[in-house]
This record gives structure tokens, sequence and C-alpha cells, in this order.
């Protein structure tokens, strides 16, 4: 039964738990695929202090094709650059490289965590829903063909019975603990992190890492003038005075520059740990975000890996609760995104060694390499592109999902598994903008070299709700030699960007094939 309140044609199909970030992005890709949503939290409303600030360019991306890039843009710093300080020298400025990477945000977006979720959560308002704040999750009971939720809160305790739970509230997730599943891995290190507005003469295009004597300190300007986030590896004492004291007199040493620091608006010492849960998905729950997986962080991509994972759950889920797919197109959810969680687990491991530098003798030869940095341009470029590019999130590649049938090497790029973002088109052409319409368009798209003929007719028919066929006329030729299409050929693109297969005249039943992966069997082609 659906909650008494709620007839059954506006039941929730999908309880939301957690209105951050991931519960917001998880809520929008449902609601604007018709999917009936709730989304509740247990605070008593919205957070007023800025948690994660670092947006990386995959996470831009994916704000464009969620509609929303224009809300945060002009309210974030961008960042191009990692510069490195040492006892009063800088030793190198690592400028940001994504010619490798193309993409249409060649930088990380410096934004305040309570600006994100303000934009996040307009957006679900205007596709009907709002957050409920005070609203928390006493536990749950599946069912075979829903689950039955316990809410308490402002109004008293209910009893919700959605098709489907997801869990994006945090590390310290109720809808984890409630399905027993283990947090992997290892208590990590005890950090301070403030937010303090700061007299310095630094640029603000980029964060800088700041070793002074033994200690390492980070510095990442944000977006109201004149504010950095603050990282100290080593002091626990979260005293607003005692923190601008420290910071003032550590940074002007390891900058060689005055520093005058004022007492941080926040301050947060915590403990991190590098945890993660093996699978994502227990029959009809599903989890994303820090509720899955727990991190340092060292290189701030906890919140956008979260958004990535609402982002890649979003449009499969929703075909499932529309009967558009079978259940079994969820499994391909966990598959990907768990070694994507372990992948992260291991570069914020190394990430967090780059920060802390406890090795005095590392500290020594920091000033010999990167004074060969400085010099080798080939050092620098590869260094640039390493650094920079690995939290980018567009390196990121789902060649071995089962939504990804590899295509004959003759073809050559892209590659079935990348994203379609990738392509080597100017940020600012034709090509690029017919290509960035079409990806905000909620559902799989078959680009084709020509118009449609019968037998792509055939094999398309009764997928007209979630896939969208887009014939590219003469005009549009760019974008056809973009993704490598020949007049017979197709490319075949997932909702959430990345390339499921292509082909040409020939090579019609792995289309018929991805189709069906992607529908976990519900679609079956037209037989005459």
């Amino acid at each position: 039964m659906p909650h008494p309140a709620d007839p059954p044609s506006t039941a929730p199909e999908v309880l939301v738990v957690g209105a951050g970030p991931v519960g917001l992005t998880m809520a929008h890709e449902l609601l604007r695929r018709g999917v009936r949503v709730r989304v509740v939290d247990a605070a008593a409303g919205p957070a007023v202090t800025s948690r994660a600030v670092a947006t990386h360019p995959r996470t831009l991306e994916t704000y464009d094709q969620m509609g929303v890039i224009d809300g945060m843009l002009p309210y974030g710093q961008r960042i191009e650059a990692f510069t490195l300080h040492h006892n009063g020298r800088r030793l190198a400025r690592l400028d940001a490289d994504y010619a490798q990477m193309p993409t249409r945000y060649p930088f990380t977006l410096c934004i305040d965590q309570v600006r994100t979720e303000k934009v996040l959560r307009d957006a679900v308002h205007e596709l009907g829903v709002r957050v409920e704040w005070g609203v928390r999750l006493d536990g749950f009971t599946q069912r075979a063909d829903h689950v039955e939720a316990e809410l308490s809160g402002g109004a008293g305790s209910e009893t919700v019975r959605p098709r489907w739970l997801v869990g994006c509230d945090g590390g310290h997730s109720t809808v984890r603990k409630w399905l027993g599943l283990p947090l992997l891995g290892e208590t990590s290190e005890t950090w301070l992190i403030a937010d303090a507005d700061i007299d310095v003469d630094l640029p603000r295009d980029s964060i800088h890492w700041v070793r002074s004597g033994s200690l390492t300190m980070m510095m990442a300007p944000m977006s109201t003038p004149g504010r950095w986030r603050l990282l100290d590896t080593a002091s626990t004492d979260g005293r607003p005075a005692a923190v601008a004291e420290r910071f003032g007199r550590e940074l002007a040493r390891g900058l060689g520059i005055p520093v005058k620091v004022a007492e941080p608006v926040w301050v947060s010492v915590f403990t991190f740990q590098q945890r993660m849960i093996e699978s994502m998905r227990s029959g009809r729950v599903l989890l994303a975000g820090d509720a899955a997986h727990v991190h340092s962080p060292a290189s701030g991509q906890g919140m956008n890996t979260g958004i990535q994972e609402a982002f890649n759950l979003g449009w499969k889920l929703a075909m499932v609760v529309r009967g558009q797919a079978g259940p079994d197109l969820l499994d391909s959810y966990s598959a990907e995104r768990v070694p994507v969680g372990a992948a992260l687990l291991k570069s914020t491991k190394g990430a967090t060694f780059l920060v802390q530098l406890k090795n005095t003798l590392a500290g020594l030869a920091l000033p010999v390499v990167f004074g060969v940095v400085r010099t080798v341009k080939a050092l620098r470029v590869k260094l640039q592109r390493r650094v920079l590019g690995g939290v980018s999130g567009l390196r990121l590649t789902y060649p071995d999902s089962a939504l990804t049938f590899p295509a004959p090497a003759s073809l050559g790029p892209p590659l079935p598994g990348e994203r379609i973002t990738a392509l080597k088109c100017g940020p600012d052409s034709a090509a690029r903008g017919i290509l960035s319409e079409q990806l905000r368009r909620p559902v799989w798209t078959l680009f084709l070299g020509t118009a449609p003929d019968d037998e792509i007719a055939r094999i398309t028919a009764g997928s007209d709700e979630w896939l969208q066929a887009r014939p590219l006329s003469t005009a549009e030729r760019p974008l056809a030699d973009a993704l490598g299409l020949s007049p017979e050929g197709w490319a075949l693109v997932r909702p959430d960007g990345y390339l499921s297969a292509r082909g040409g005249c020939a090579d019609r039943d792995r289309l018929r094939s991805a189709l069906a992966a992607a529908t976990g069997g519900h679609h079956q082609p037209r037989a005459d």
C-alpha cells in the first residue's frame, strides 16, 4: 500500500534518503525521466557550511547534461594550476593540461557546497519535489515488489512503500548499516580544515601546496573573494584564534611572503578513513556516494565521485521503474562503479602521502626534484597531465561493462566505453555544440551517418520513449567525422554520455545486442 496521504497515482516510486549533492542529483535524474520521487533528510534544514568545494571537469560536464551548469559557473573560482612552495621558495607551478582529454570545461571549479546544493535543490523543486527536512529513516524491510520503510519526523511516524530505496546518506549511512554491509579498509589520519579570509599575494587560479619545516599545508581559493580553504595535516587545535595564528605563522614561513589570516568562519577536525563496500546494490536498495565509500579528502574527489554515481544510476533506475528495462540492468551500476571506488581509494592514498609528506628525506629532495621539473619541459608536461588530469574524472571509461560492445579496430576512435565528450573537436565548435545539446536530453542516442534505413527502423521499433535516433545532416558532417561515422555508420550513446557501441552497415547484430543489453533483455526488435 502507498502512504495513506498519497493516492496510488502519486505515491513515490523511489525513496531517496539524503539531500546532499548526491541525493539531489539522484532525485533530479529520476524526476526528469518521469519517476515519482520522495527525498528525505534527517537534518533540520540545508547545510550552512561548505564541505566539498572542488568540482572537477567531468562533474561540470555532468552538470551541463543535467541543465544546471549556468547556476554553477558564475559563482565559482576557476582553478587551472597546482603550485608547490617549500620553506619560502616556489618550487613549481603545474598548469592544467587537458590536451589529451578534450573537454568544454578544462578547469576545476571551486564552489561552496552550500551553493552547489542550492542549485540542485532548486532544480529538483522545479521538477515538483521539495526536500522533507527533519525526516529520519528508522529502518526498512524488503518485500517482493517494494521496500517497506519506517520514517519519523515532525509529523510523527509513518510507513512508506516505495518500489526502490536509494541511500545517499553519507559516511554514517543508516541505509548501509541497516543492510549490514561493512565498510572494508583502514582508518587513516586526523586533519584540520578551515575556511578563512587571508590577506596574501598569491594567484587565486591555483591550489597551493605549502611546506613549512616538516609541516605540510594546502590552500584552495574559495568563491568568496579573499577566502581560502585551508588544510593542516598536523594540528588538531580547532580554536579559531589558534587556527588563525598557526596558519598565519606557518604559511608566511612556507611561502616566504607576508600572510595575515583572519579567524576562520568554519573549522573542522576529523579523522578520515579509507573504506568501501563490495557491492552497491542489495535487492531493491542501492547506495551512492559516501554511503558506499569513505576516503581521504586530499584530491577533492568525494563529492564528484558520488555525483557521478548518482548520474550513472539515475537513468538505469528510471528505465527499470518505467518498465523500459528489467532489474538486471541495475547490476551494471555496481559492476561499473565499485571498481571506480577501489581506484579512488588507491589514488587518494597516494594523494594523502603527497599532502602529508611526513618523510623527512622526501622533503629534502623536493627542491632538487622540482628544480628538474621546472627546466625539463617534457617532464613538466607529463607531471601536469598526471597530477591534474588524474583527478579530473575525464579518464574514466567503462571498457569491461556489460553495456559496452567493442568495435572493430579498423573503425578507430572513439572507442566504446569512452565518454563521448572526449571527441577531438574544438570546445566552441559547431560540432561540440550539437553534441552538447543532444546529451542534455535524458535518453539514449543513436547517432546515424544518414537517415535511418528500414533495418534500423526495425531494430529500434518500440524504443521511442528511451531512445532517440539522431541522423546527422550534411551540415553536421563535422560531428559525424568526429564520431568516425561513415554515411552507413552508427554510434549508440548512453544517457550518461558514454559510448556503448558503434559500427557500420555490416554491424547491425552488434546494435541489436547493445539495445538488448540496454534494456536487460526487454527490447525485442521487430521481426518483419
